[in-house]
């Protein structure tokens, strides 16, 4: 064992471990990028055979660890805190499952591609003007709402596209539709900060710092199931928001209609003559 719990014997390649360019060809880096861990603490010395390093299984671990926090964003000193942390008691894996919780994406939705043709059609125009001027689609594409990737088009909420396209094809001009869209990620963005501030003051905040070992599990299984109540939450208050705004917006409108048809109209539609 070396002294940060990182077994040096454990040794593969015949029980005799693995040369520095061995490590680094099996865990996908450099030579450089080795020695640049080493310096920075991140990974022990090799066991020295002669004027020969050779590293362990464990040493592969390691470097294959750092890579993937690399790759997800960790700089070297971020992966230096965590792994000081772990061998200061506290378990790696929990900490990156907090991690994962906190930022994996939260929609659901998988991106689609479509042809230029597929979304002229859904917005109602021909291929050959898609694009010109004022039309919908030029005006998606400079919203970022559709983001040209190649010969394709994507779209990363499809949801929101058919809820769009039915907009505009019951009349709603498409540059009404897009600014709705604006406002409402804006109007959501405020909600969806509220409720992290109300676990943020109410649950991890009298934790202290720093976080004691034992509770990060349960701050991962929280964070996760904040996702269902949460959309719970703004589903069951937009319903009943859609009531009272419709009932207030629209029936005005139902009254409107009746006046116009006056009496007669009335009886006759009530009658089916």
């Amino acid at each position: 064992m070396t002294s940060d719990n990182v077994p040096v014997d454990d040794v593969k390649n015949g029980g005799q471990g693995y040369r520095i360019d061995e490590l680094a060809q099996l865990a996908g880096t450099t030579v450089r990028n080795i020695r640049a861990y080493q310096d920075r603490g991140l990974l022990p010395p090799p066991r020295r055979v002669g004027r020969v390093g050779l590293y362990s299984s464990a040493h592969l671990a390691r470097v294959r660890l750092i890579g993937q926090m690399l790759g997800r964003g960790y700089s070297l000193g971020n992966i230096a805190e965590l792994l000081a942390a772990w061998q200061g008691g506290q378990h790696l894996g929990d900490l990156l499952g907090l991690e994962a919780a906190l930022t994996e994406p939260w929609s659901e939705q998988t991106p689609i591609v479509l042809t230029l043709e597929e979304l002229a059609d859904l917005f109602g125009v021909t291929p050959e003007g898609a694009f010109e001027a004022g039309t919908a689609l030029a005006q998606a594409l400079d919203d970022g709402f559709v983001r040209q990737e190649g010969d394709g088009f994507v779209v990363d909420n499809p949801r929101l596209l058919r809820v769009g396209t039915e907009l505009v094809a019951a009349g709603v001009p498409v540059a009404a539709v897009l600014e709705r869209r604006r406002q409402l990620h804006d109007e959501l963005d405020a909600v969806a900060a509220g409720f992290v501030e109300l676990v943020a003051t109410h649950v991890f905040e009298p934790l202290g710092e720093p976080i004691p070992a034992s509770e990060v599990p349960r701050l991962a299984e929280l964070v996760r199931r904040l996702r269902p109540l949460a959309g719970e939450a703004v589903n069951a208050e937009l319903a009943d928001a859609m009531d009272r705004q419709v009932a207030a917006g629209l029936s005005e409108w139902m009254s409107r209609i009746l006046e116009h048809l006056g009496p007669q109209g009335a009886e006759d539609g009530a009658t089916g003559e």
